[in-house]
């Protein structure tokens, strides 16, 4: 069974709207879009690009399928300051949507049926990882279903005190161990969480 990767940037809240540019997503009259830009660095870019080094398939929700759409296609494959241009465009695109007859970007295709239970079939299925990113609202929903296998988190040194968070109170109580983490020269925590199994509890008296 293959996994599925949910990548976000993320702040110190738990806010992932719009972190890539003011237009991206001001819903909710949301006044920090591209929050993420100041911060931006060579160490961010080696981690992004490490995420799309295997074999993968895009798993979205429709409003950033939407923002994808409007830009990846644009950009030429052999773009050197886009080198995920090419992989984007290519890979099978899988989407939550309502209106499936309007995924007009290359290898889109629409979800069936109940969320969860097209994302067990497309992990039973042969092939790279499911990866998704942003889609905030699909992705509270295969938290609370128990889906998702690793978080990548950039969290970004910023409390923005309100926007689209990632962590809903019905996520599936589950532990993670922390994989990997290292912090950039602007002060981003890039870290790797994969699912490790039930919360354990305890009381401090039980360790002395």
């Amino acid at each position: 069974m293959r996994k599925l990767i949910v990548a976000e940037f993320i702040s110190l809240d738990g806010v992932i709207q719009a972190p890539g540019g003011p237009d991206e997503d001001p819903s909710g009259e949301f006044r920090f879009g591209g929050w993420q830009v100041p911060y931006k660095d060579d160490a961010i870019g080696r981690a992004v690009l490490d995420l799309f080094s295997q074999p993968f398939e895009l798993l979205l929700g429709r409003r950033t399928y939407d923002i994808w759409a409007a830009y990846w296609p644009r950009i030429g494959a052999d773009s050197p300051s886009h080198p995920i241009a090419g992989p984007f465009n290519s890979v099978r695109k899988h989407v939550a949507t309502h209106r499936p007859d309007t995924l007009d970007w290359q290898n889109s295709h629409a979800l069936e049926g109940d969320l969860a239970n097209a994302v067990r079939a497309l992990k039973r299925q042969d092939g790279g990882y499911l990866l998704t990113h942003g889609s905030g609202d699909m992705v509270r929903q295969l938290l609370a279903a128990g889906l998702v296998d690793e978080l990548r988190l950039l969290i970004y040194p910023v409390l923005l005190g309100r926007g689209k968070r990632l962590f809903g109170d019905n996520a599936q109580v589950s532990a993670f161990t922390l994989a990997h983490s290292t912090s950039t020269p602007s002060g981003v925590l890039i870290t790797r969480y994969v699912r490790s199994g039930e919360v354990r509890t305890g009381t401090f008296e039980e360790v002395e």
